[in-house]
């Protein structure tokens, strides 16, 4: 596993570690929360729009098939 050093400006670290704490995480948890959601995001914008267009489609590509 690897680690990142960033800089947080304190008005968002004191907000990192309220939300943390209402969560009852850590805010390396919380953060690493975040990163994965982001992560995720663009896979799941593809994949919906995939299911889209196969739907919207499906009667011209059983007259293509």
């Amino acid at each position: 596993m690897n680690s990142i050093t960033m800089q947080v400006p304190d008005e968002r670290l004191l907000k990192l570690q309220e939300t943390a704490n209402n969560l009852g995480i850590s805010i390396e948890e919380l953060v690493l929360i975040g990163i994965e959601e982001i992560l995720d995001k663009p896979n799941a914008s593809f994949k919906g729009a995939m299911n889209y267009v196969l739907k919207k489609n499906t009667e011209f590509y059983k007259r293509l098939a």
